[in-house]
């Protein structure tokens, strides 16, 4: 009963990784990335997701609520699951660890961008523009909390979509792992330079 209980909690866990917060964090970055083009490019998308019916229902079910879940998950099948690291080669030992810091690091970077940012704008006390963005990245500690942050995301992410292709059984010969390695791989690098790129245009102007 417990196995079949810590196989339920593997998937669900892993499916939340990707749909919908891996998801959503694709779509983020991308229209973030807007910035790059100018301020009033970053505001007329950043309006317009602001402007999307049941915006906050939107927000509550599809990004807050899978992100504590998928956070409260990910602490339970660290302290309960048994540890399999032994099955695999150096490299997955590593992403094995690696995944791990990068959650807790993760977690600790979208606590703080929300009250930052969601937070700040619901109480009135900031509007989601260019300004609000530029305004916190200006600082040289912001900013590299912030890199560290997004690349620390990124990869969580990347390297989690690994897993959630093993764990649904969508890869399972080793050849289909090294390819979704690849693949993996140059998710991370396309999406670690939407969000950095965004960071040094809002820090830098450039």
């Amino acid at each position: 009963m417990a196995e079949h209980r810590e196989f339920f909690y593997r998937r669900l866990h892993s499916f939340l990784g990707v749909v919908p917060i891996g998801i959503f964090l694709v779509q983020h970055l991308t229209v973030n990335h807007f910035a790059v083009y100018g301020e009033e490019s970053f505001n007329k998308a950043a309006g317009f997701m602001g402007g999307l019916p049941f915006v906050l229902l939107l927000e509550i079910f599809v990004i807050y609520l899978p992100i504590l879940f998928h956070a409260i998950l990910g602490v339970y099948i660290v302290f309960t699951a048994r540890n399999n690291t032994g099955r695999y080669g150096f490299f997955r030992n590593w992403m094995y660890i690696l995944q791990r810091i990068t959650g807790i690091v993760t977690l600790i970077f979208i606590a703080w961008h929300v009250f930052e940012t969601r937070v700040q704008i619901g109480l009135g006390n900031a509007e989601a523009n260019y300004s609000l963005m530029e305004g916190i990245l200006t600082n040289p500690i912001m900013f590299w909390f912030y890199l560290i942050g997004v690349v620390s995301t990124v990869f969580h992410f990347a390297n989690g979509l690994w897993s959630f292709l093993v764990t649904w059984g969508l890869t399972q010969s080793p050849r289909s792992q090294r390819i979704s390695t690849y693949f993996c791989l140059v998710v991370f690098f396309v999406v670690s330079y939407l969000g950095v790129r965004t960071l040094i245009q809002f820090a830098y102007g450039v």
